[in-house]
């Protein structure tokens, strides 16, 4: 059988300490006791409204092959003989073992962010890479400080692509993320006014979506939407920290990733783009020329970390 983690790797990257007979190795990474799959490793994690340790027992029930517990929380645990890995804080367990889930990775990783279709564009990059190899990609939207490191250490080491959706709802949110995940490719569908209310305007709404570049793989690239009024913005700030690399997608005349012609229906559109040097022609299979835009980014990230177009569009 194969593990997503043995519990030798799983003890070494978080540095915990094992108590009991440790399984071989465990199947997935949990933390809802009510979604917890036989085998997986429960890491019981504190939130502002609960706190995981209080379902330990659940988690037992549910088939938890290990408890990532705290080891403030020992005492409250009982008599509890399932096996454990006892840490010094079960959240900062999880991400030291997402940033050893990326260590050992090959994959290409795309993360996105902005203001509206971050998991639409991932859902779709997750559907067209499939055509092209092992995909991993996050849950729902699980985009924020507990997500993305749950995504990162859900990576089985054998994937092909990665794609990361991060999201954020204050400046310095985004950095930490990004560079967690260090994505190949980086994904700004766009700037709108979902999270004006902590921000004074759109430009800083910008700012704090390009700190998403200094996460960057040295030689990565960043995917900008061409037709934001930010793009010159967002341009700005990638070549702040270095990005040699930068693309749009778009309708611009000088888009790297053209829409070329658009055919809107009811409840699809056709597109013909041109996509690193060929025309193709594509089906969306939603309505809207938002989803067109996602569409152009999605086909463009997949050319930039090397899938074969032909075969994903």
């Amino acid at each position: 059988m194969s593990f997503l983690w043995t519990s030798e790797d799983l003890v070494a990257a978080m540095g915990g300490r094992p108590l009991g007979l440790m399984p071989q190795g465990i199947s997935g990474i949990s933390i809802d006791s009510r979604s917890l799959e036989p085998g997986d490793a429960f890491f019981a994690i504190k939130g502002e409204a609960m706190d995981g340790h209080d379902f330990a027992t659940a988690a037992i029930k549910a088939g938890a092959g290990v408890l990532v517990v705290a080891e403030g929380k020992l005492p409250s645990l009982g008599r509890l003989t399932a096996p454990m890995i006892v840490v010094q804080d079960v959240l900062a367990g999880l991400e030291k073992l997402g940033l050893a889930a990326r260590a050992r990775s090959n994959a290409k990783i795309i993360a996105v962010t902005g203001s509206a279709g971050k998991t639409t564009t991932k859902e779709a990059l997750r559907h067209v890479l499939s055509a092209v190899g092992k995909v991993h990609a996050s849950a729902q939207s699980f985009n924020n400080h507990w997500g993305v490191p749950l995504t990162l250490a859900r990576m089985p080491a054998d994937c092909d692509y990665a794609v990361f959706e991060i999201g954020m709802n204050h400046p310095d949110e985004i950095r930490p993320l990004a560079k967690m995940v260090r994505p190949h490719v980086a994904i700004v569908t766009l700037i709108a006014a979902a999270h004006l209310g902590f921000f004074r305007n759109l430009d800083e709404i910008a700012r704090a979506k390009a700190e998403i570049f200094e996460g960057l793989e040295p030689d990565g690239a960043v995917l900008l939407n061409r037709d934001d009024p930010r793009w010159k913005l967002l341009d700005k700030m990638a070549r702040a920290v270095g990005v040699e690399h930068i693309y749009g997608f778009g309708e611009n005349a000088r888009a790297t990733f053209k829409l070329l012609e658009c055919g809107l229906h009811a409840d699809h559109s056709i597109i013909t783009a041109k996509i690193g040097g060929q025309e193709i022609t594509a089906r969306v299979g939603a309505p809207g020329r938002h989803m067109v835009q996602n569409v152009l980014a999605v086909l463009g990230a997949a050319h930039l970390v090397g899938a074969d177009i032909a075969r994903v569009a």
